[in-house]
C-alpha cells in the first residue's frame, strides 16, 4: 500500500509537470519569451514577407532579428506585435558618424513610417564591426550609433528602441574559464567606447555566438554534449568562480560579461543576437548534420522555456535569436552558410526541434511544444525528461549525486515514466527530510509547493497504467 502510494503521488508529480509546462498559465509560451530568430533573405525563393509574418505568428514567435530596412518587410510586420529588430548596413555607418542629419534622415525615412504600427524595438549598427579589417568604419560606429540614438530622441523614439551593434565573439582574447574572459588588446580601446555608450543608454551588449565553430575546428577534443548544450552533460566547472557550465553558448555569454566587467561595465546586460548549428556542410566540416543542428536547437529551446539564465546572471533570462528561420540558397562560403535554417523556403521543417504550427488563437500550447502528435511521443518523453532535468532536479553543479543518477538512467534519450516516478518519490523524501540537497527548494516549502501543484492538475492528469 505504501509503495501504491509513493507511485501514485510521483505519477501525479509527472503529469502536474507536464500539465504545468503546456498549461495556459504558465505555459512555454510565456516562459520562452525571450525567444527569438534572424530572418535572412540572402535567397531567391523565400516566401514573401506576409507568409513569413504569417509562419512566425503561427510558432508564436515573439522577435525577430533582420538585415535591413526593407519597406515590404516592415508593412508585413505592422500589427503583428511581433518585436523587430533592423539593421544599418556596415556602408552607411561612416555617413551616420560625420552627419547627425544622416542618421535622422536615415530613421525617418527607413523606419519612422512604419512605427509603432511596426515593432521596431532594436536597431543593429553594422554587424561585427570590431572584427573586420575597415579601421575607418571601426572608428566611426560608435559616433554613428550616438548620432542614430540621438535622432531617435528628437523623434521621441528613444525610449522605445535601442541602438546596438552585433559582435564577433572573436572580439574575445580569452573565453575559457569564463571568467579569465578579456577583449583582445586591438578591441579593448573600442569596446570602451561601445560599452560606455551601452550603459548610457540602457542597451544591451549583442555578441553573436557559436559553439559549432569551435567543435568543428576541434572535434576530438571539444565534448559535443557541450557543444549542444545537453542539459544532461556533466560540462565545465569554472576553476576561479566554482560555477558549472553545461552549454558552452552560456558560458560563452558568461566570458563576455566579464570582459565587459574588467572594463567597468559588470552591468551591461549580455544577449546573443545569433547563434545556431548547420545541418549540412562540405566534408570539412565535421559535425554539421542534421542530428546535431536538431540536438542543438532544441536544447537552447528548452533552456529558454525554462527560463534559464547564465551560471554567472541564473536570474536574468538570457535573451537569444536563433539563426536562422531559413536555408538561405544565395549565401556565400562553404556549404555550412546555406544550411542554418529551421525551415526550407517552401516552408516545411528541415527537423523538427518541437515548433508546433497552432491554427487558431484560441489554444494556449507555444509554438514550442513538447508534444506534436502520437508519432512523436518519444520527442515529448525526452523534453519532459529534459525539463524535468533543469527545473525539478536542479542544475547538476548544485548536487553531487545527479551525475550519478543520470548515468543510470537514460534521461537524456528516453524517459520512461517509472524510472522518473521513482527518482521523483525520492526527492520528494529528501524535501520532507528538510536535507534536500537539489537546488530550489527544501522542507516544508518544497512540500508546500507539491502539493498546489497536485491540487491544481493531478485530478485532471491522472490516468492508469506505467505510462503518462
Amino acid at each position: 500500500m505504501a509503495f501504491a502510494s509513493a507511485l501514485l503521488i510521483a505519477r501525479l508529480v509527472i503529469c502536474a509537470l507536464l500539465c504545468i509546462s503546456l498549461s495556459s498559465e504558465v505555459g512555454v509560451v510565456r516562459r520562452a519569451a525571450a525567444l527569438g530568430i534572424n530572418y535572412g533573405q540572402v535567397a531567391n525563393n523565400l516566401p514573401s514577407p506576409p507568409q513569413v509574418v504569417s509562419l512566425l505568428s503561427s510558432l508564436r514567435i515573439s522577435k525577430v532579428r533582420i538585415y535591413d530596412v526593407n519597406p515590404q518587410v516592415l508593412s508585413a510586420f505592422a500589427g503583428s506585435g511581433i518585436e523587430l529588430i533592423v539593421t544599418v548596413p556596415d556602408d552607411l555607418v561612416p555617413g551616420m558618424a560625420a552627419s547627425p542629419a544622416q542618421a535622422l534622415q536615415w530613421l525617418t525615412s527607413g523606419v519612422r513610417p512604419y512605427f509603432p504600427a511596426t515593432r521596431v524595438t532594436g536597431i543593429a549598427v553594422g554587424n561585427e564591426v570590431f572584427t573586420g579589417d575597415d579601421e575607418r568604419l571601426k572608428a566611426s560606429l560608435v559616433p554613428a550609433m550616438r548620432n542614430l540614438h540621438a535622432a531617435l530622441a528628437q523623434l521621441g523614439m528613444d525610449a522605445y528602441v535601442r541602438v546596438s551593434t552585433a559582435n564577433s565573439l572573436a572580439v574575445l582574447a580569452t573565453s575559457y574559464p569564463p571568467s579569465q574572459g578579456a577583449f583582445t588588446q586591438e578591441a579593448a580601446p573600442y569596446m570602451a567606447q561601445l560599452l560606455r555608450f551601452l550603459a548610457e543608454t540602457d542597451a544591451p551588449f549583442w555578441i553573436n555566438a557559436y559553439p559549432y565553430f569551435a567543435y568543428k575546428d576541434d572535434p576530438t577534443r571539444v565534448s559535443l554534449d557541450y557543444a549542444v548544450s545537453n542539459p544532461s552533460h556533466v560540462g565545465a566547472v569554472d576553476p576561479y568562480t566554482r560555477l558549472q557550465y553545461t552549454s558552452m553558448l552560456y558560458a560563452q555569454v558568461d566570458a563576455v560579461a566579464f570582459a565587459a566587467a574588467r572594463l567597468g561595465y559588470g552591468n551591461v546586460p549580455v544577449h546573443v543576437s545569433e547563434t545556431g548549428w548547420p545541418s549540412k556542410g562540405d566534408a570539412d566540416e565535421a559535425g554539421a548534420t542534421v542530428e546535431n543542428a536538431r540536438a542543438y536547437n532544441r536544447n537552447l529551446l528548452l533552456r529558454q522555456a525554462a527560463g534559464e539564465g547564465t551560471p554567472l546572471r541564473p536570474k536574468l533570462r538570457l535573451e537569444v535569436y536563433l539563426f536562422a528561420l531559413f536555408n538561405e540558397n544565395m549565401k556565400p562560403g562553404p556549404t555550412s552558410e546555406r544550411n542554418y535554417g529551421l525551415y526550407q523556403p517552401d516552408g516545411t521543417m528541415v527537423y523538427n526541434v518541437g515548433l508546433v504550427q497552432q491554427s487558431t488563437s484560441a489554444t494556449s500550447l507555444s509554438g514550442l511544444s513538447l508534444t506534436t502528435s502520437p508519432a512523436t511521443a518519444t520527442g515529448c518523453q525526452e523534453g519532459l525528461c529534459r525539463l524535468m532535468s533543469l527545473h525539478i532536479f536542479g542544475h547538476p553543479a548544485y548536487h553531487s549525486n545527479f551525475p550519478l543518477v543520470i548515468t543510470k538512467h537514460p534521461i537524456a534519450a528516453k524517459c520512461k515514466v517509472s524510472k522518473m516516478a521513482q527518482l521523483l518519490w525520492t526527492k520528494s523524501l529528501q524535501d520532507q527530510r528538510t536535507d534536500a540537497p537539489f537546488q530550489g527548494g527544501k522542507g516544508k516549502a518544497a512540500v508546500a509547493q507539491r502539493k498546489r501543484v497536485w491540487r491544481r492538475c493531478g485530478r485532471h492528469y491522472l490516468v492508469g497504467g506505467n505510462s503518462v
